[in-house]
């Protein structure tokens, strides 16, 4: 069985090349995903002998971006713990990262039944915030030769919006606002109210504290240019033409950011961030995406 030593386990610990989220978003969604697998106990693994020891390994099957190496860690960390052992991981690579078929992620070393237990959850956390990761950087390259950045939305897996986020992060992207509580975005269906959207705009604009998200999204020229007079420093242009973008760009100038949104796909996205403006937002990334294809492979000794 393999063994790091204290010195090389300090060095092996989990690495991003971007800020990680707070250790409660890694906790709270391993909790949660261990609890609904293990439930009351793993009845399977127990039938194997309690003194079974594995030496495994993480594979990626296929090209992609990794992402979760810290949760695979806090699951491991968390079985162990609950058979009052410790399971030992050495990492090859960090989030971000591209791998290619047939290349190992990590090592790790310890009793069978934690592991066992533990397998499901770790490769389902990684494979969906690797799948995250993956398509977004393919769209970040796709617009890569352009001024545009790619921005992710509310639109992500139940409990896991910080942990994709992230992920968004280490494929290339940009995170847009968290939530309802950190940024405003001014919909269609908020101007239904009764109130002018200059009006809107106004009363948003002086809620928020300076330097706050205020956005304004409009689905016309007419929109934008009442949209500008108000103030609006932020414009998100919903289901545009190419061309209606371009004149938008043309018509704002410096005034304002502009964000391209609806009908974002790989097919579209180059020639949307090809007409100027200065983000593009998909909600694809992190709601279409597909789990990048690992396995978990053990030996006994």
């Amino acid at each position: 069985m393999f063994k790091i030593n204290d010195s090389e386990q300090k060095n092996n610990m989990t690495k991003s090349k971007h800020p990680l989220p707070g250790d409660r978003v890694i906790k709270d969604l391993v909790k949660t995903c261990l609890k609904e697998d293990i439930g009351k106990g793993d009845v399977t693994a127990r039938l194997m002998p309690r003194d079974s020891v594995i030496d495994g390994k993480i594979i990626s099957r296929e090209t992609g971006i990794i992402c979760g190496t810290a949760w695979v860690d806090e699951v491991f960390r968390r079985v162990g713990k609950r058979h009052k052992t410790k399971i030992e991981i050495d990492w090859k690579v960090v989030d971000g990262d591209q791998v290619q078929p047939d290349q190992i992620l990590c090592r790790f070393a310890g009793l069978a039944h934690p592991i066992l237990s533990g397998e499901r959850t770790a490769l389902n956390i990684m494979q969906t915030l690797s799948g995250t990761a993956t398509i977004t950087r393919k769209f970040a390259e796709a617009i890569a030769h352009t001024g545009a950045r790619l921005l992710d939305t509310r639109k992500t897996l139940p409990g896991m919006r910080e942990a994709q986020k992230y992920a968004v992060l280490c494929g290339g992207g940009v995170n847009h606002r968290m939530g309802l509580y950190d940024g405003i975005i001014i919909k269609e269906n908020h101007l239904r109210s009764g109130k002018s959207l200059e009006r809107v705009v106004t009363e948003a604009i002086a809620s928020m504290p300076a330097g706050t998200l205020v956005e304004l999204e409009v689905e016309t020229i007419e929109e934008l240019e009442r949209g500008l007079l108000a103030g609006a420093k932020r414009i998100m242009l919903d289901d545009f033409s190419l061309e209606d973008m371009r004149h938008a760009v043309e018509l704002t100038g410096e005034q304002a950011e502009l964000e391209a949104s609806g009908n974002v796909n790989l097919t579209s996205v180059a020639e949307i961030a090809e007409t100027g403006v200065d983000f593009i937002s998909s909600g694809a990334i992190t709601k279409h995406l597909r789990a990048l294809d690992l396995s978990m492979l053990f030996d006994y000794q």
